[in-house]
């Protein structure tokens, strides 16, 4: 029960952290919403029952800790050398990005990401797939412009998301390598519109949880689990692979909506050379996944009489729903679109 009390208390200061630091109007307020958020997440990263995960809430805290003094120590520069206007000039606004982006774990600052992830728990890792992400991305709207820095991260992002989850075993790296790959579209969208960010958010944050349910619920971490997995239904594989290549954005999906409009949206910005390249990177984090859904289906695998007894609990009716949600509802957006 003191478990519970005090995880409801530190995800509580969690969320306020996050509030504080977008409804602040000035950089300490941000700062120090952001350094809140930090100190709260970091005992719900850590376990007594788990080394790993104690490991992974050290490497967390010092590379947070890391880019909270970048930011600190760019903002009081910043309010010493040019209090007016600094957000159109391009070093200060890089200082600035670059411990954001080093907060968020985009390329080329990712390096501490899969880590943290690869030992975490799957809430832990659903929470810093999303929630996390979004007090640096809202603060790095606020300074972000089209720059050949921003070009540069954006398509960086984009390649280490693809190359990294090629040779991926752990799943819960291969969803670190695939949010790294969607952090690239989301900076890109934050370029053009603070509105299609949101849009491209949520729908992120609506595929993670779907993804992140379904490994949680069937108890998976590594790869082979799934090819091993004799008492999983191909139905329930099934879903499982429809969602991880809504999660890659492939068309007929969900995933493809918020890809589509931040495509379109580039395009119409005279952009046309950057939505190229990420189009083309994307096609690769979806080759990775279309191989683990063929690799799992068509395989042939041993079914052993005495783990039949291991079927899915009592979700019966809830993850096919969410499923469904991700398939679909590309469908149903595009007709209400063309219907008004």
């Amino acid at each position: 029960m003191t478990n519970n009390s005090t995880k409801l208390l530190f995800l509580s200061m969690l969320m306020m952290g996050t509030i504080l630091s977008i409804s602040s109007n000035s950089w300490f307020g941000v700062w120090m919403g952001l350094e809140i958020n930090l100190l709260s997440f970091i005992p719900l990263l850590s376990s007594s029952k788990n080394m790993m995960m104690n490991e992974s809430s050290i490497k967390y805290f010092i590379v947070q800790a890391t880019a909270s003094t970048m930011l600190l120590f760019s903002i009081l520069m910043i309010q010493l050398e040019s209090p007016m206007g600094w957000e159109k000039e391009i070093i200060p606004s890089m200082m600035i990005s670059s411990s954001l982006l080093l907060k968020i774990g985009a390329a080329p600052f990712h390096f501490w990401f899969p880590e943290v992830m690869g030992a975490s728990s799957w809430i832990n890792c659903l929470m810093l797939m999303t929630w996390q992400k979004i007090a640096p991305m809202m603060v790095l709207s606020y300074c972000i412009q089209m720059s050949m820095f921003m070009f540069t991260i954006t398509i960086l992002s984009i390649t280490i998301g693809a190359l990294g989850g090629l040779n991926q075993t752990s799943l819960r790296q291969l969803l670190a390598y695939s949010s790294i790959s969607h952090i690239g579209w989301m900076v890109s969208s934050l370029i053009v519109s603070e509105n299609i960010w949101e849009l491209y958010f949520i729908i992120y944050s609506l595929l993670s949880l779907i993804m992140v349910m379904l490994f949680k619920q069937m108890n998976l971490f590594f790869m082979n689990q799934i090819y091993l997995a004799s008492n999983m239904k191909t139905e329930i594989k099934f879903m499982m692979f429809l969602s991880l290549l809504s999660l890659g954005g492939l068309p007929p999906f969900l995933g493809f909506l918020p890809k589509w409009i931040v495509m379109q949206s580039l395009v119409e910005n005279n952009l046309v050379v950057l939505t190229t390249i990420m189009v083309v990177l994307t096609t690769i984090t979806l080759y990775y996944y279309m191989r683990i859904s063929f690799s799992a289906l068509i395989l042939s695998y041993t079914e052993n009489s005495w783990l039949n007894s291991l079927n899915l609990r009592n979700s019966n009716l809830i993850l096919p729903m969410t499923v469904m949600i991700s398939t679909m509802g590309l469908l149903s957006s595009s007709t209400l679109v063309s219907l008004y």
